[in-house]
């Protein structure tokens, strides 16, 4: 079996241990589990691992203490904390210190275990990916190297060589978009509407960087960061990710703190090809205000780049629960406040050129109604169509979902057209 569908397990208590093994191999997983966590050390040294779970409370070591060296044994491992209760400073200083992806509380949902653990394996691959194409660009760039030495010596074929230059930065560029739409893809997988967005905000501040004739490096930096800004939330429980967007009144102290580490993780994983610095840099602005309230670093309007500006406004616009006229309208009531009041006026002369998306939902299967257009299709876990993209739903179609839901649970987010 393949190491990216191996899974090291770790808890002192025996029953935990047998329920999560079994529970794991039924759904075809390569499972190594142990009570002890010198052994899981050890297997970790031996072994390449897609995820390790860990228990926060054992006697010889803390979780955290040993997804910590986990993380230095094999840093690619997606790494996920059990504990009954968790409290708001382990949460923030984890996530800081990136040792873990994600926590499970105890006693866990099986689905919800299950869907976190295919997340954190489709984390895994999507970071060997990206490793395997960082180990490309390397190698492409040590090619670049040694052409313009030879460029030195072989001046009778500097034309050919010229063009195999300009093949080779085209293959560059074609892998680093390659890559942010891999990220962008596992965070449309995650939760559905994020892919939406950033499509949207992408188009938004491609848009705007025309009006203003930016420089290619200014656009291509803009367009990267605005398809990625969100990647950060792939951190955060779906649950929490839906109550932000729909009520974020909602949110207590400790859920709004996870939600306002999303640009700073958000920068982090944008880190994953050279150059991608200043991506990373608007990537952790996008939350923040011309007044100083925004987040995660409460910045003044002075420390905002102007990309970062544009692109606030952008991600605003796109998130918006409003139809289009009056979430413009909203956006030019809070300039000076949230947004500088030059980027809104960009905003306002671009939107007119941006074509407008149908807009979109997620609901639950509790709530589908006849009468909804199904803007993605439904699929059971083991691939079969149950209802195509754009069908109106109707009691039959209904009814069929949910009896196939109730034999085999449809883990998948439901998105419908507004």
């Amino acid at each position: 079996m393949a190491a990216s569908n191996r899974i090291l397990v770790v808890d002192d208590e025996d029953i935990v241990l047998s329920a999560l093994r079994e529970t794991l191999r039924r759904q075809n997983y390569e499972v190594i589990a142990t009570s002890d966590p010198s052994s899981a050390l050890a297997e970790l040294r031996n072994l390449s691992f897609a995820v390790v779970i860990s228990d926060q409370r054992m006697p010889l070591m803390s979780g955290l203490e040993l997804l910590d060296q986990a993380r230095h044994i094999q840093p690619n491992a997606t790494r996920i904390l059990m504990a009954g209760v968790v409290s708001l400073d382990t949460v923030i200083d984890a996530i800081n210190k990136g040792e873990i992806y994600r926590f499970i509380v105890k006693p866990w949902l099986r689905e919800e275990l299950l869907v976190t653990i295919k997340n954190g394996v489709q984390r895994h691959e999507l970071v060997q990916q990206n490793l395997h194409l960082q180990t490309t660009t390397l190698a492409m760039n040590e090619q670049l190297v040694e052409l313009n030495q030879s460029l030195e010596e072989q001046v009778k074929l500097v034309a050919r060589q010229n063009q195999q230059l300009a093949k080779m930065n085209q293959t560059l560029e074609q892998n680093l978009l390659h890559s942010m739409e891999l990220s962008l893809h596992a965070a449309q997988t995650f939760y559905p509407m994020l892919g939406e967005q950033g499509r949207l905000v992408a188009q938004l501040s491609r848009t705007m960087a025309q009006v203003l004739q930016l420089p290619p490096n200014e656009r291509r930096t803009l367009e990267s960061a605005a398809l990625l800004h969100d990647i950060g939330l792939v951190g955060a429980p779906r649950s929490l990710i839906r109550r932000w967007r729909d009520n974020p009144q909602s949110l207590n102290h400790a859920e709004r703190a996870l939600i306002e580490q999303h640009p700073i993780l958000g920068q982090e994983l944008s880190a994953f090809g050279n150059g991608l610095e200043q991506v990373g840099t608007l990537i952790r602005v996008h939350h923040e205000r011309m007044d100083g309230t925004g987040y995660p670093d409460r910045l003044p309007a002075e420390k905002i780049p102007w990309l970062g500006r544009l692109l606030s406004v952008a991600v605003a616009f796109a998130s918006s629960k409003l139809i289009r006229e009056d979430a413009a309208e909203e956006i030019k009531m809070q300039a000076n406040t949230a947004f500088d009041p030059d980027a809104v006026r960009v905003f306002l002369r671009a939107l007119p050129q941006v074509h407008a998306p149908r807009q979109e939902r997620q609901v639950p299967l509790s709530e589908l109604r006849p009468g909804m257009v199904l803007a993605r299709g439904i699929y059971a876990p083991n691939g079969l169509l149950l209802a195509p993209e754009g069908q109106q739903l109707n009691h039959i179609y209904i009814e069929k979902i949910l009896n196939h839901d109730r034999i085999q649970p449809i883990n998948q987010s439901l998105v419908v057209y507004c």
